[in-house]
């Protein structure tokens, strides 16, 4: 890959990957949504939302690693470096093992 004119951490990226990449972007993103929407449904039921309050929490950090590796890719697709796509993950788990797949490509 070779610089791009873009900035410090943009990369220039094969096309076919860039556009697969956003492509996978969108998918997680979609997965997220429908998880949103089975959570509404399972809180929907007092029963079960009542005696499931810690899985039903799942959902939510389910769909934030959806949405931050969906974020990652979207970086990636538009040319950034890796590190600097993995430094910008807001959550710490991703971050530690997205960067140790980084560190292992060293």
């Amino acid at each position: 890959m070779s610089l791009n004119m873009a900035g410090p951490h943009m990369l220039q990226t094969d096309p076919s990957s860039a556009c697969l990449q956003a492509a996978i972007a969108v998918e997680l993103r979609h997965i997220a949504a429908l998880l949103n929407q089975l959570a509404e449904v399972l809180v929907g039921d007092e029963h079960f939302a009542l005696h499931h309050i810690d899985q039903l929490q799942s959902f939510d950090l389910l769909v934030q690693y959806a949405d931050e590796n969906a974020s990652v890719l979207d970086r990636l697709a538009q040319g950034a470096d890796p590190h600097a796509a993995v430094a910008r993950v807001r959550l710490t788990a991703i971050q530690d093992r997205l960067g140790a797949a980084l560190a292992k490509a060293a």
